[in-house]
């Protein structure tokens, strides 16, 4: 099911819903592009995103643009790490909802 050859099916999906595959893309494009934020920093924000998402072709698609932004293994560690605490915080957190549901 996982592989990355099937990136090259999204010609397809393009091909049959191209109004809103060109949109997305235009927005892809547009959200990715360096401004306010460096590229550098965007393709970390992506790889945190995409660790937390757990979407292979993401993590891997923006490890590729991150290497060529500048990003370092070292950066690319701390990015792990930071997914990992939101998404144990967020297990924490949402913990919370189930206190006080037991009869005592």
């Amino acid at each position: 099911m996982i592989a990355m050859d099937n990136l090259k099916k999204l010609a397809q999906l393009d091909k049959l819903a191209p109004e809103a595959a060109n949109a997305f893309w235009a927005y892809d494009k547009a959200a990715m592009a360096p401004g306010a934020i460096p590229k550098k920093y965007k393709e970390l924000m992506a790889i945190v995103v995409a660790l937390t998402t757990q979407c292979v072709y993401c993590i891997e698609l923006h490890r590729q643009a991150a290497l060529k932004a500048g990003v370092t293994e070292q950066e690319l560690a701390e990015a792990v790490h930071v997914a990992a605490a939101l998404r144990a915080g967020a297990a924490i957190t949402h913990g919370t909802h189930l206190l006080g549901t037991c009869a005592q």
